[in-house]
């Protein structure tokens, strides 16, 4: 079992949360992508506290209720009066009980709801509203399907918008972390060792412990691990992906596949699909947060200047090698999927390796400001332009797997460009590579 890391911030609002509902009942809401770590977050904020943990299953509303009565009665010690086969009545229940004493009540996969009776959130709505006065409840609700998440609490047409009293977002583990967990896990690791953790798992909860317990950290033992007969990797992108996508699916998937495969600006995509991709690409930024719109550092607001990349590490690599290669997967020639990563891997990880240089750089606290920059000819690449404006400071930096490959020359050439930006700014090159990491 791999020991709890990190998360102390998230933690402790849970436990400022908890000491707010002694006085006034507390509606949370947390989300996260799946396989995050949200449920093993929630069980550790639960270990010395009072919780009820509750699994919203897809199952009739009686058989939940039926479940659900059994887990209540079981940790609050209590006995309900009657047979209970709706979830508002349920829930007037727990409301009920939580004005005698504080206790946390969570429901997991919240979102499940909507297929299984979407009239509870406006029953919950309204009993919340009738009750929370007298009540001492810390409710979190916790759900995985971003875009079902959003539309329950923040479109102002549902019954739940503006209820929610705190929002707590999960996110990856950062690469401080990441270090961290590989040092108490594989002391001898490389920089290498650390690219491929990084660049596989992204900091995902469930594919760091599955790479710890299989103790997969070189580069061959990643791939053993990936493609193998049954392994979950091997369909997670659908699996994470396609409730949020719903019928349209197919249409996102080739836009994701795409942008993994470096045609990354929306012309490029029209013309390989044939079909206009402003909608899609806008709810999968915004409604999804999948992927992110990069500009050139000083870019105008109005700039066309704009390419995309997907967020998650491992959904990119899914979408570069799983999804585009699936005829080869789904007979089983896992082989020949193999021998592609290991062509495209050093041009693969090396845009993994600038983004982990980026993340350290962000968690150093030093700058207002980090991008990269490109001309309007798509050329002058600079893969780092770090500021921090109350120094009047600047940071360059070359990325690439091989120091030896850098030239700093050419990086401040490059860099000139920006001058009429940071006039009156001390400039500082950076060469980065894998033994800096």
């Amino acid at each position: 079992m791999m020991r709890f890391y990190n998360r102390e911030q998230e933690l402790s609002e849970l436990q400022r949360i908890r000491e707010r509902s002694l006085q006034n009942a507390q509606m949370t809401v947390m989300v996260g992508r799946r396989r995050i770590g949200k449920t093993s977050l929630l069980k550790k904020d639960s270990e010395e506290n009072l919780s009820v943990y509750l699994f919203v299953s897809r199952k009739s509303e009686i058989l939940l209720c039926e479940e659900f009565v059994e887990t209540i009665k079981d940790t609050l010690q209590v006995n309900s009066f009657g047979q209970i086969t709706k979830i508002k009545d349920l829930f007037a229940w727990i409301m009920e009980l939580s004005e005698s004493r504080s206790f946390t009540l969570i429901l997991d996969e919240f979102q499940e709801f909507l297929n299984i009776n979407p009239s509870i959130f406006s029953d919950i709505q309204n009993i919340w509203d009738s009750k929370k006065g007298k009540s001492k409840i810390n409710l979190i609700f916790c759900g995985s399907i971003y875009s079902m998440m959003n539309q329950i609490f923040e479109n102002s047409k549902e019954p739940l918008f503006s209820r929610a009293t705190s929002k707590i977002n999960v996110g990856p583990f950062d690469v401080a972390t990441l270090k961290e967990i590989l040092t108490d896990n594989y002391p001898t690791f490389s920089g290498g060792d650390l690219l491929n953790f990084y660049t596989f798992t992204g900091g995902v909860a469930k594919y760091v412990e599955s790479f710890v317990q299989n103790q997969s950290f070189a580069l061959d033992d990643i791939l053993k691990s990936i493609f193998r007969e049954n392994s979950f990797f091997l369909e997670e992108g659908k699996n994470v992906l396609i409730e949020e996508f719903g019928k349209d699916y197919a249409t996102y998937f080739s836009i994701l596949s795409l942008i993994a495969s470096s045609k990354t600006s929306r012309p490029e995509i029209e013309s390989i699909l044939e079909m206009g991709v402003g909608g899609y690409l806008d709810r999968l930024e915004n409604d999804f947060s999948i992927i992110k719109k990069i500009k050139p550092i000083f870019a105008k607001s109005g700039s066309r200047q704009i390419k995309y990349e997907i967020a998650d590490n491992f959904l990119s690599f899914w979408f570069r090698f799983i999804y585009k290669n699936r005829s080869a997967v789904e007979i089983g020639n896992f082989q020949y999927v193999e021998k592609l990563v290991r062509r495209d891997y050093s041009t693969f990880s090396g845009k993994m390796l600038e983004r982990y240089f980026i993340e350290k750089l962000k968690l150093s606290m030093q700058f207002s400001e980090i991008g990269t920059f490109w001309d309007k000819k798509n050329q002058n690449e600079i893969d780092i332009v770090a500021i921090n404006e109350i120094e009047k400071r600047v940071v360059f930096a070359e990325i690439k797997l091989n120091k030896a490959k850098i030239n700093l020359l050419e990086l401040k050439e490059k860099s000139n460009a920006l001058d009429s930006f940071l006039l009156g700014y001390t400039k500082e090159y950076l060469a980065l590579s894998l033994q800096d990491m």
